[in-house]
């Protein structure tokens, strides 16, 4: 158990180190020039642009956007709100996640207005992968207010040619529409305090088998040795 806790911890310290490197690199691509749409259009590879700057010019296909429900902004819940975007010049799409707007506690059904200019528009933004999944009940996964958004399901969905990724539009609030987003969290914190746990745990381990197979076995020995009491 001992060696065990002590692997455990290592292990989780090894995690630390690599999410402390993909949260410099994510941060080395972010201070990169920002990618164009045409750009875009010719990396083949948008895994490697995570989070990298874009700044894209299209028209926005207002018919298709979706709202993501249970997607908090400064503690507040509300909706993320996702509209594609077709790169000018091109029938490729890029799904672009343009801001958040609260939610009417008294008709979850009730949005509140987004502008979507018609024409063509420039969007500054990030590029990132899917957003995160939520529960959701079986069957749930359709109309413009979802829990999720899956960008292969919405692609056959749509029958648009999606790219395999998504931009986050920032800049002030807009359209009806806020953009004070979280930074992304690495997550090097929570495996720093996992490994804190299984050292922890190792550290208990070794003091409780040093008491007892050594120090109270020496307690006992003594006891029993020790000369009876002059009356």
């Amino acid at each position: 158990m001992i060696a065990l806790t002590a692997s455990l911890g290592r292990w989780q310290m090894n995690r630390a180190e690599y999410k402390q490197h993909l949260a410099e690199s994510m941060a080395a691509r972010a201070q990169e020039p920002p990618l164009d749409h045409r750009a875009l259009l010719k990396s083949n590879v948008l895994a490697a642009d995570v989070h990298r700057r874009v700044s894209l010019r299209g028209r926005w296909l207002a018919e298709h956007t979706v709202y993501l429900d249970n997607r908090p902004m400064q503690k507040r819940p509300g909706f993320w709100v996702y509209t594609p975007l077709e790169l000018e010049g091109s029938a490729k799409v890029l799904l672009v996640q343009r801001g958040w707007i609260p939610r009417d506690f008294a008709d979850r059904a009730r949005l509140a207005p987004v502008q979507t200019p018609q024409g063509l528009v420039e969007v500054a933004g990030r590029l990132a992968l899917s957003p995160g999944k939520l529960y959701e009940f079986k069957g749930e996964e359709g109309g413009p207010i979802r829990q999720n958004l899956d960008i292969a399901s919405y692609r056959i969905a749509t029958g648009l040619d999606l790219l395999d990724a998504l931009a986050v539009q920032t800049g002030p609030a807009s359209e009806g529409l806020q953009r004070q987003w979280d930074a992304p969290d690495s997550g090097v914190d929570k495996h720093h305090g996992y490994a804190f746990q299984w050292f922890g745990l190792c550290a208990l381990l070794v003091g409780l088998y040093v008491w007892f197979q050594a120090l109270s076995p020496a307690l006992k020995r003594r006891k029993q040795v020790r000369p009876p009491a002059a009356e």
